[in-house]
Order: structure tokens, then sequence, then C-alpha cells
């Protein structure tokens, strides 16, 4: 495999043949495929037999440069009029060594528990990380071996999608509806032997689908038939959503894991995140990070202290949380009038249903709107649009709607012919 012999996807030959052909015994072939799954260089599919795996990702798919004087709505990024100023404490202290024995500030780990706690989160095990992937990716590759399948929405976060395979793991897309992972598409996963869950309570990307009380009842009903599962729930936009906490989390589940972010009401720059977990995945994550980072900064965990207890910051991040509604429900209302399907009932996004998505991006793109093919996002589900309304005005939304349609218009009239 390694020089080429086999490419990706090529069958192995059955254990015994391969032993008759070289002269050992099955166990010893048997054993030997056990070492390359445990690599991650194979896979087993049942009674498809033994393959040998894709190689990982070694780099995320970056969206294209925007074109010069085209509306961005492709990013997935905050309004930075509501955004506060970032304010570093204005000294610091000198530390002798290292803060590996004392990584996290006492006001902020308090503060979080509070975070947290305010939505029924069990808030006894927090810890911290660079950003949800940086701690998703820690949670995957202490709990998970190369090969090893994990369960992830479809179409979910681009980014996500991207480092699971670059961990050596296989993603087993689930299916969204607009209240978020569907159960029966999550039973199948776990059935077919997923040993992580990833997914979104609220603020879905690209979707924007939230989990309803009903929905979460439903899906913690179906994770309980695999309690060793560890099921990791990206809340990041905790703040700024525009939905209720309906999350797993807050269910007692036992292998479980919630990440709470800042960069999309207090900052991009701020790396912070709030982890709340079982015990034994909040060992593993930071017995991992204690040999690797160590620990987050402690002059960035005193500037996200100032801002959590700022009056005035939690007051712009509300107005923030009020604008993003509005900016939703405004196009999908301007779309809706030209009867143009779109979603997108929490977040920061609006999702739009497309036969091609090409001629959508390339039709607004003429027409001065630059947005995001869904094919970043999808693995099996149907084509689309990811538009970002976080800074579209509504009047603005009436205008991209229009040209939407007449894109669509477009389309209809070529493909007829």
């Amino acid at each position: 495999m390694t020089e080429g012999g086999l490419a990706p996807g090529d069958a192995l030959p059955p254990v015994r043949r391969l032993a008759d052909e070289l002269g050992v015994s099955p166990g010893t072939v048997a054993t030997a495929y056990k070492e390359l799954r445990r690599r991650g260089l194979v896979l087993t599919r049942g009674r498809g037999g033994t393959v040998v795996a894709e190689a990982p990702s070694v780099a995320s798919r970056r969206p294209p440069r925007v074109p010069d004087g085209l509306v961005d709505l492709a990013g997935g990024h905050p309004d930075p009029e509501f955004l506060p100023v970032l304010r570093p404490p204005a000294a610091v202290t000198p530390a002798y060594g290292s803060h590996r024995a004392a990584p996290r500030l006492a006001a902020l780990e308090e503060l979080t528990r509070t975070w947290f706690g305010r939505d029924g989160v069990p808030a006894r095990h927090v810890t911290f990380a660079h950003g949800a992937l940086d701690c998703i990716a820690r949670l995957l590759s202490t709990e998970l071996r190369p090969g090893d399948a994990v369960a992830v929405e479809d179409p979910g976060f681009h980014h996500l999608l991207d480092l699971v395979p670059a961990l050596g793991l296989r993603t087993v897309p689930v299916a969204v509806d607009g209240e978020g992972l569907v159960p029966e598409s999550l039973r199948a996963a776990l059935r077919g032997g997923v040993r992580a869950v990833v997914c979104s309570p609220r603020g879905q990307c690209p979707t924007g689908a939230f989990f309803t009380r009903s929905r979460r009842d439903e899906l913690v009903s179906v994770l309980r038939e695999f309690p060793e599962v560890l099921v990791v729930e990206d809340d990041h936009n905790a703040e700024v959503g525009g939905a209720a906490a309906h999350t797993l989390g807050a269910a007692g589940l036992d292998r479980w894991a919630q990440v709470r972010t800042v960069s999309k009401h207090l900052g991009i720059d701020l790396r912070w995140a709030g982890v709340a977990c079982d015990a034994v995945t909040l060992a593993r994550h930071d017995g991992r990070m204690l040999m690797t980072s160590g620990w987050v900064s402690h002059v960035l965990q005193e500037t996200v202290v100032g801002l959590f207890t700022d009056g005035a910051v939690r007051a712009l991040v509300a107005a923030g949380e009020e604008a993003y509604a509005e900016r939703r429900a405004a196009l999908i209302g301007a779309l809706g009038a030209y009867r143009i399907r779109a979603v997108g009932a929490s977040g920061l996004n609006v999702w739009v249903p497309v036969r091609g998505e090409s001629d959508v991006v390339n039709g607004l793109r003429t027409r001065g709107w630059w947005v995001a093919a869904g094919a970043r996002f999808r693995i099996a589900s149907p084509p689309a649009v990811r538009i970002t309304t976080a800074t579209l005005a509504p009047a603005d939304a009436v205008r991209l709607a229009a040209d939407f349609a007449e894109v669509l218009d477009d389309g209809q009239a070529t493909y007829g012919g």
C-alpha cells in the first residue's frame, strides 16, 4: 500500500487465500490485518471485505477568495458592529515557570460554570480549550483510534467534515431537518458502529436548525441505547443563536461534552472555549492538553473575564442576537415571496435548497452577491447554497431575493432548452 500497489478502495485478499499464497497461518494474516485496521490503513466493510482506506486529508478546504466589488455573504461571520472592543489586561505580571499546575483562572472557571448552568448543563467538570475544533480534535483523538467512525450532521460544519478524516477517522452522515439530527438516521449510524457523535443543539451550520424539547428527548432515548458512545455538542451560537437551549448535555448521558466558544459574540480573535463534560472525558482532554499546549493563555483568560462581567458588552451581544433574528427572517420572507424555500431558524445563516449550486453561485456573482456553494457542507444531502445574513440589512434582503429569483428563472429557461 505504501508503494502504491494498492489504491484507496482496493480490496485486500481474503485471509485464508493470502495465508495459502504466503505459506503462513490464517491467524498470522488476521493479526496483520488487525494491525492495519488499528493504524487506519484499511477498513473492514462487512461482506465487502477489507479495503485500503483513503489517505487522511492534511488541509481544510479553504473557501475561495471573495472577488472585489461583491457583497460577501459566504463567510459565516458575525457583524463587527455587535462585537466589543477587546481590552486585554493593561499589565501582565511575569510568571515563574509554567501554568500547568493551575491552568485555569478561578474567576473564569466560576463564570464558565454559571454559563453552562444557566441552561441546565451539568457544570461540575469544566475545562478550557483554544476553540471548538481544538477541543473536538482533542476529544476524538483521545477517545477513538484510526479507522473508527464518527457520526456527523449532513449537511454540517465544513471544518468538522475536514477535521474528522484528517484525524484518520471515518465520517458517517446523519440527516438533519429543522429540529436537528433525525433520530432514525442517528440510530442507523449508531447501529453501524460509530464511536462518537458530533452535533449542534442550535444555530446549526449551515441550516440554522435547533433542538426542540421533544426532539432532544427523542435523541436522548436513542443515545441511551449506546451508553459507550461519546456525544460532543458544539454550542458555538449559545449567545446569539436566537433559540432556547434544549441540549443533550443537560440530559445526563454517560459520555458527553459540550463546548461553547465566544467567537460569534465576542470576536473571532478570542481563541477560547469553555467545555463541560463527564469526569472521564475531562481527564482525557486535560491529560492530552497537558502534554501539548499545556493551558490557554492566562492573558486571554483575563480578557474573557473582563468581557463576561461587562454590562455594556452583554447589552451589545443581546442587540446582536435580536438583529441576527430580524435579518434571517427578512431574507427567508423575501425569498418566500418568490416561492423560494429557505430555512434558518437560528444562527447566522440561511440555507436555500437549489437544483444547481454552481449556477446559482455564479448567477448571483454576476449580480454583485457572493454566497457559499453547499458542496462544502454536504456529504449525501441534496444541493443548496448557504447565505450568511449577519450583515444583510432587511432592505438588501429584498433586492437579493429578487436577484435570486431571476437566477432561478434563467436556469429554468436554460434547462428547458
